[in-house]
């Protein structure tokens, strides 16, 4: 049975500094209604400004996760979203008075233990479970790192890391049942190779660092010399490198800590999915850019499945714009302009049909003996619907041009013959950003589904 969304019984504060800012902040966790999501709220701040903990407002990935709404950021969220989501909260209001999330002791164990004892009510509505039906993967060939997820009757997640290093070697994490993250990953803590915080430290990029709350890996030969300037550095009487490899800064919680810390920043990354999922997922050697890009495509289908498979209706005799009018908008003519009537648009969809005749200049060659409208030419279709709908959103459309950048999962179900009638229906996946569009365009034929894929556009002054 699907469970009940959550939220947290009553308010909850923590406080610390942010790693990278140094900034002292104090977070607020307040219970909210159901289908709110995980929303910030920058309290420091006019006006306090939402930020919604959605994947495409991931704006930076460099040292964390950092989410941008409107112009207004919150940084390193992912050890906080993780803590949310291992306790299966869905709604919280998370007030913040700085502009980075407390680092604590570098793991999600601290606000997890804060919640607990505040407690965490279930709510009325019931949880939207995005069940993986098909294969959904990212992959990046060039650094090795691979996040495929695969339909599966509950979620787990296998995370697999190796950083040539003689020290920590390949490490591999399974959370094989949610119900148990506060246990096996909840306390892995951030980690930190010993030439990367040096670079760090050398470039003030970790103000609020304190090697009480990383995993300080010793990756190269270092004396006693160089053990007591970190020391002085982080205010410490004396530190050592153990015989693992690691400072003696801290006790491993776990012997594979670096996987499972993986492993939790993967579960907060996929927090900005907004949803549960139910899937077997593998990454291999991920990191927050690969989250980000693997939660985006993940959202991406969200969208696409509440888009109906079905053809929608429409009154063919009607139209909001005739074949003059596109012809205002689109730079194409005969015989490559391949819509002639707009039915729909609004902000966010639009709908047009293209008939197919024989008169078709394609099908002298394509093909004499079995004349069938050429895949690439349904796609072109498609964009130029497409089209239709990005230039809706210019003031002065006659003034730009939308270039075709991209064709992603392009599906062709049927052939398109003379005689057939495509409707084709566009909808923006994601807001316009920097000029650049994102769709999925679906081609029908009566009842029948022709064709489908995710477009990219970019718009253009001309």
């Amino acid at each position: 049975m699907t469970e009940n969304q959550r939220t947290v019984q009553k308010p909850v504060t923590f406080t610390g500094r942010g790693l990278h800012t140094g900034v002292e902040v104090e977070m607020t966790f307040l219970p909210a209604e159901e289908n709110t999501g995980l929303r910030f709220i920058r309290t420091d701040l006019k006006d306090k400004p939402v930020i919604r903990a959605f994947a495409e407002n991931v704006v930076d990935t460099s040292r964390g996760t950092t989410l941008e709404e409107n112009g207004v950021r919150v940084a390193t969220v992912e050890h906080t979203l993780a803590a949310l989501t291992g306790l299966g909260i869905d709604n919280v209001i998370i007030n913040v008075n700085g502009p980075e999330a407390p680092i604590l002791d570098g793991s999600s164990i601290q606000v997890i233990e804060g919640i607990q004892s505040a407690g965490i009510k279930d709510l009325k509505a019931k949880k939207s479970v995005f069940v993986i039906e098909e294969r959904i993967e990212y992959i990046d060939q060039e650094n090795g790192i691979e996040i495929i997820a695969y339909p599966d009757k509950k979620l787990s997640i296998d995370v697999k890391i190796d950083y040539n290093s003689k020290v920590l070697g390949f490490q591999y994490a399974l959370l094989e049942n949610m119900d148990n993250f506060v246990e096996e990953i909840g306390r892995a803590r951030t980690f930190v190779f010993l030439h990367e915080l040096e670079f760090l430290l050398k470039n003030n990029l970790i103000k609020g660092g304190d090697i009480n709350n990383a995993i300080v890996i010793i990756d190269k030969t270092i004396t006693q010399q160089e053990l007591d300037r970190l020391a002085e550095l982080f205010h410490k009487p004396k530190i050592k490198v153990q015989p693992e490899g690691i400072l003696n800064n801290v006790k491993l919680n776990y012997s594979n800590e670096a996987a499972r810390h993986k492993l939790l920043d993967f579960i907060g990354d996929m927090a900005l999915i907004g949803h549960p999922i139910q899937g077997k997922i593998i990454a291999t050697r991920p990191g927050h850019f690969a989250n980000n890009q693997f939660a985006r495509l993940v959202r991406d289908q969200i969208k696409k499945d509440r888009i109906k498979k079905k053809a929608p209706k429409y009154d063919l005799t009607r139209h909001i714009l005739d074949i003059n009018d596109i012809m205002k908008m689109l730079p194409h003519r005969p015989p490559f302009l391949l819509v002639d009537k707009i039915l729909y648009r609004d902000q966010e969809s639009v709908v047009g049909i293209k008939n197919v005749t024989i008169n078709e200049g394609f099908f002298v060659g394509h093909f004499p003996d079995e004349p069938i409208m050429p895949a690439v030419l349904q796609v072109e279709a498609m964009a130029q619907v497409g089209g239709i709908l990005v230039l809706n959103t210019v003031p002065d459309p006659e003034k730009y041009s939308t270039y075709f950048l991209r064709i992603e999962n392009a599906r062709f179900k049927r052939k398109v013959v003379p005689g057939d009638t495509l409707l084709i229906k566009c909808n923006l996946l994601e807001p316009i950003r920097r000029g650049l569009a994102h769709m999925f365009c679906q081609v029908f034929v009566g009842e029948d589904l022709a064709a489908e894929g995710d477009l990219l556009a970019q718009i253009v002054k001309v």
